[in-house]
């Protein structure tokens, strides 16, 4: 077959060519800045779990951002747009290769009340008080999956579908935190103070405290079967991700073109590598001694990510929001953790 360019499209086909050959080249450097960022905030998470490689991630991002004026050239974002778009959705799909779908069963039918419940508020109340707050629909969305779901995780898988601004990844972000320090320090006397069991404590903070390691920081201080139980609560909880983030897709899709919803944009790609990861380890096919490094890799490439996102901050816009986004995050996180335990005690978990 031949095939007959005029010299405008030869010209055309010329610079696209090119284009392509030089895009390795435009990605490199900011996506080599983003690394460097991700590998001293894991450093940085590994002495400070509590605070974790993401938060560290996102926050040495925007702070090296707004004190180093050559990390803000243009010619960075090629690959701070990779870090925190395709990174970001690698990253979840090997976080999926820690959830094996047999611990979920073990968990046993007596925690799904509490679990769905609390997710139930954490996403309505978002939705209610934030526009009670005139919060932002990305940002009041994102601190609401955060706080009902897992987290940095949690964000990071609906960052990928609805496209928020960085300046609403960030305070997400910085919510959660805030939060997760919190509960780490409260939850564990407030739990004594009730009477707990182990096995309730663990299905509070399992249901209750965002992140993984802030779940296993405070279940593990309480003491006894607390940390496992919660961990377990916790990964089934991380399985909330899916349908959250297909409905979300689904009306993002939906709102862009009502006429055509191809499935690639209502069931995710990453999504789709996620179940199939976790399919994998369910079915004994990814070997246990392969967990600890695919959790280490999982971890490191959400920290990469933020460290993008981070780095494409600019601190002024933030200032814009006030202090209403985490004022929304302190309400769920009391709604959370107070309808976790008025489930509980209505389902006998207690």
């Amino acid at each position: 077959m031949y095939v007959h360019l005029t010299p405008k499209g030869d010209a055309v086909l010329t610079e696209t060519l090119r284009t392509q050959e030089q895009a390795p080249l435009r990605v490199a450097p900011g996506l080599a800045v983003a690394l460097v960022i991700a590998a001293v905030a894991t450093a940085l998470g590994t002495l400070l779990p509590v605070v974790g490689g993401p938060v560290f991630g996102i926050v040495l991002g925007a702070v090296a951002a707004a004190f180093v004026p050559w990390l803000r050239r243009p010619a960075l974002s090629a690959g701070y747009a990779i870090a925190s778009k395709q990174v970001l959705q690698l990253s979840i799909v090997v976080l999926g290769t820690g959830l094996s779908l047999r611990q979920v069963v073990q968990v046993g039918v007596d925690s799904l009340p509490v679990m769905l419940g609390t997710l139930a508020v954490a996403l309505g109340g978002a939705w209610l008080l934030g526009r009670l707050l005139k919060v932002g629909g990305d940002t009041r969305t994102l601190i609401g999956v955060g706080t009902g779901i897992c987290g940095a995780s949690a964000i990071a898988a609906t960052t990928a579908v609805i496209k928020p601004k960085d300046t609403e990844v960030a305070y997400a972000i910085g919510t959660i935190f805030v939060f997760n320090i919190a509960a780490v320090l409260l939850f564990p006397p407030i739990g004594h103070m009730l009477g707990m069991s182990p096995h309730a404590f663990g299905l509070w903070s399992g249901t209750a405290v965002n992140d993984t390691s802030s779940v296993v920081a405070a279940a593990y201080a309480y003491g006894g079967d607390a940390g496992p139980y919660a961990i377990v609560v916790k990964l089934t909880r991380t399985l909330m991700i899916i349908p959250i983030v297909i409905a979300l897709a689904y009306l993002r899709a939906r709102k862009a073109d009502v006429t055509r919803l191809p499935w690639r944009r209502i069931v995710p790609l990453f999504l789709v590598g996620f179940v199939l990861a976790a399919g994998l380890d369910s079915l004994g096919l990814i070997p246990a001694a392969w967990h600890p490094a695919l959790s280490t890799l999982g971890a490191f490439l959400i920290t990469t990510a933020l460290s993008g996102i981070g780095l494409s901050l600019r601190l002024a816009d933030m200032r814009k929001a006030g202090h209403r986004p985490l004022l929304l995050g302190a309400l769920l996180w009391i709604l959370v953790a107070g309808s976790s335990l008025g489930l509980q005690s209505l389902t006998g978990t207690m």
